[in-house]
């Protein structure tokens, strides 16, 4: 079985567990294999073990969160360099989590699961937050919480900068609310790591690499309907039109959206008739 086969199954297997048993990096390894199949995962799994170690050296049993997230940030930016990549955002590696390693630079979702899995390494309570256009972490320990900046030195957000940071994203009429302090899951951590690539393929008008992102995703969530529907609209639009079919089945199959399946069902009649 090769490489990027053996990282496919492992997200199929990721696809049929309940979210909180996800290993974070190890399917963001496994999606960054897809595309680069030759690099050494064993490497990077130990540099993680490394990071991991090196945090629980600083920490020292620290049991304040402030005391945490600086161990936090003692080692993944101080000791490592990792950082935001500020002056190349839109490069696709800074969405792949080896060569977010290798470069120790990339997105806030790609540098928030690093942080996140070196937190939970011992055992830390933290979580991703359902914040827009931002990808933030929650760090808890004896009552206390502090949001962190992956992106920016893990530095911790007061409501001052998240409500500038909302605006930003979300223009300036935004404002905070409850929604966007919701802890987000696994498989919704790796699936906004995947929008980044989808939406920069799309973006340089590349629907077939933008398709193989979308392919990717539904191994690791095959319960969502509108990625089905993404997918096939993708693959119609690549001009793979019997991987578009069997996409858009598959939504139909799944899809509660009368609206939306009435309008899948004709364009797969369209299809169907390209087919014969």
């Amino acid at each position: 079985m090769s490489t990027r086969e053996q990282a496919r199954e492992l997200l199929r297997r990721i696809g049929s567990q309940p979210d909180e048993a996800i290993d974070l990096a190890e399917a963001a390894l496994a999606l960054a294999i897809l595309d680069r199949p030759d690099a050494d995962a064993g490497a990077f799994r130990a540099h993680l073990v490394e990071l991991a170690e090196a945090v629980r050296v600083a920490a020292a049993g620290a049991m304040e969160v402030g005391a945490r997230a600086e161990a936090l940030r003692t080692v993944l930016v101080g000791r490592y360099g990792y950082r935001g990549d500020q002056l190349t955002y839109d490069d696709i590696r800074n969405a792949n989590l080896i060569s977010v390693m290798e470069r120790r630079k990339g997105l806030p979702v790609a540098l928030g699961i690093l942080f996140i899995q070196t937190a939970r390494a011992q055992a830390w309570q933290v979580e991703g937050l359902n914040f827009p256009g931002h990808f933030l972490i929650r760090l808890e320990s004896m009552g206390e919480r502090a949001i962190l900046d992956p992106f920016d030195e893990g530095r911790a957000r007061g409501p001052h900068e998240l409500r500038d940071l909302l605006k930003v994203a979300a223009g300036l009429d935004a404002e905070l609310t409850p929604e966007h302090y919701q802890p987000v899951g696994n498989r919704d951590i790796l699936l906004r790591l995947q929008n980044n690539l989808k939406l920069r393929f799309l973006k340089a008008e590349r629907a077939d690499r933008a398709a193989e992102i979308v392919d990717g995703m539904l191994l690791f969530a095959p319960d969502e309907p509108t990625l089905w529907r993404e997918a096939g609209l993708l693959h119609a639009h690549a001009g793979n039109l019997g991987g578009a079919v069997e996409a858009l089945e598959t939504f139909m199959a799944l899809s509660h959206n009368e609206p939306l399946k009435h309008q899948t069902a004709l364009l797969l009649q369209q299809l169907r008739t390209k087919l014969n």
